[in-house]
């Protein structure tokens, strides 16, 4: 079994660094990391949680680098099996030689992730804190780094066990009052039988705390991945200006002549703490006398309708000096139940003395269903463009707050919205009157998402999905 091998690599980014860590965990952690290494206070000197002086050495005995070791002996260590950390200096040689050297004693290299989940299968954390580690590693905000930061110190596991508990509870005395029904029981246990009105009211409640979870986890994922914004039009209305605008940098090609941008392209700028994912698309032509006989533009507007379904929210940029037209009124026949913010770009031109040619008025009776956002803005002039940023992060978030997300993946959002899911069923069916031993059975359902969500319920195929996204050494 691989759970009892000693697996060895290296825990920090290679290259030149002050120090590089090889870390190594398993039954055999110490014997191996003594058969490396020299120690300056006499052989074998070891002690647990205390950094020792130590020499590394070849399989010739001689020595490769001064380097500080420190143990953890079980069950008191990150993984839960003595583990041992070799801190080396930073060049990418050393660390290599180390891991090599400890390979040829007996050790197996590591597999990613496969610390953090041997930290999970010894109960050091549970499922959702794992997940939470590859957050920490990824937060590209403060914002984020904090949500994970939430979620590690265990505010997921928290809630969800609880709802969880409750649950079961609920589930169990549904399961009861089936099995036995209240007229052959005595009066002292008839009391704790409840009608459907009551039933209705427990559940009710559980689905509100759930849905408040539901809340911050989506804002902690918003965090954690960044909200994909598309920036979508018709050719040559300032889509790659306005990007261009929004990082502060020339990155995108920026010229008079349409059909300019003919791939995606992606860049991202963090607001207020929250990662905002931009996407340059090509310019659209949905009319079927107005499609380019240019292969590779063509190609551009397909990956631009791919993009479109993607986002979280779609940047619909119009030229403010040019009326609608048909294309315009296709653009959003094509794209419903999509959130959108419209910008009349090139604001600055009204300045000048030249009436807008479009109008928010005439913007919102094309759809007033799909567009929430009307801006006025200049991507020449940076008019707007923080209100913009705000409009993006208002719509991503809704009621949710930065400072009680938590960090979490998709996968664990799904199984929260498929426990709520669950729960509103159970609802329906109690109000339907269509039996307590449905309503059981999706009382389970739910808190079997729980389960999986806590990996109170897993396979490997599950831990295989979650761990292979971690780097090597974590």
């Amino acid at each position: 079994m691989r759970n009892q091998d000693t697996i060895v690599a290296t825990a920090t980014a290679w290259g030149e660094a002050g120090i590089a860590i090889v870390r190594l965990s398993g039954p055999s952690a110490l014997e191996l990391s003594k058969q490396v290494l020299r120690f300056k206070a006499g052989p074998g000197f070891l002690p647990p949680r205390l950094m020792c002086l130590a020499y590394l050495t070849g399989d010739d005995g001689n020595v490769i680098d001064q380097v500080l070791a420190v143990c953890f002996k079980a069950p008191k260590s990150y993984t839960g099996e003595d583990l041992v950390e070799i801190h080396t200096h930073g060049g990418t040689l050393v660390a290599q030689l180390c891991v090599e050297s400890l390979i040829r004693k007996g050790a197996t290299p590591a597999e990613p992730g496969e610390f953090t989940r041997r930290a999970f299968l010894n109960g050091r954390i549970d499922l959702s804190q794992a997940e939470s580690v590859l957050g920490i590693i990824r937060s590209r905000s403060e914002e984020a780094l904090r949500a994970a930061g939430r979620t590690l110190s265990g505010e997921l596991s928290a809630f969800a066990s609880d709802i969880r508990d409750e649950l079961l509870a609920l589930q169990s005395a549904l399961e009861v009052e089936l099995d036995f029904p209240e007229e052959n029981l005595s009066s002292a246990y008839k009391s704790v039988y409840k009608t459907d009105e009551e039933w209705l009211g427990l559940i009710s409640t559980l689905h509100m705390s759930l849905s408040d979870l539901r809340d911050r986890c989506s804002t902690g994922l918003l965090l954690r991945e960044g909200i994909r914004v598309a920036l979508t039009g018709r050719p040559n209305v300032g889509k790659s200006s306005l990007l261009n605008a929004l990082l502060k940098q020339a990155r995108a090609i920026v010229t008079a002549i349409p059909g300019t941008t003919r791939d995606v392209i992606e860049e991202s700028v963090t607001w207020q703490g929250v990662p905002i994912r931009l996407v340059d698309t090509a310019g659209l032509r949905l009319l079927p006398d107005s499609r380019t006989r240019d292969e590779i533009e063509a190609i551009g507007i397909e990956r631009t309708l791919d993009e479109l379904r993607r986002a979280d929210i779609c940047l619909w940029v119009l030229d403010v000096s040019k009326p609608l037209d048909d294309e315009d009124k296709a653009y959003i026949e094509n794209l419903r139940a999509k959130d959108h913010i419209v910008l009349l770009n090139k604001a600055d031109l009204n300045t000048a003395g030249h009436p807008p040619a479009v109008t928010e008025e005439e913007i919102r009776a094309l759809s007033p269903e799909e567009i929430h956002v009307v801006l006025s803005i200049s991507a020449r002039t940076g008019e707007g463009l923080e209100l913009l940023k705000d409009a993006i992060l208002s719509m991503a978030m809704g009621s949710g707050t930065l400072d009680s997300g938590l960090n979490v993946t998709a996968r664990q959002l799904s199984e929260i919205n498929e426990s709520l899911s669950c729960l509103t069923l159970a609802e329906a069916a109690l109000a339907e009157k269509k039996g307590q031993d449905i309503v059981a059975g999706l009382l389970g359902s739910a808190r079997e998402c729980l389960e999986r969500l806590l990996g109170l319920s897993y396979d490997d195929a599950l831990l295989d999905s979650i761990f292979s996204h971690f780097c090597v050494g974590k």
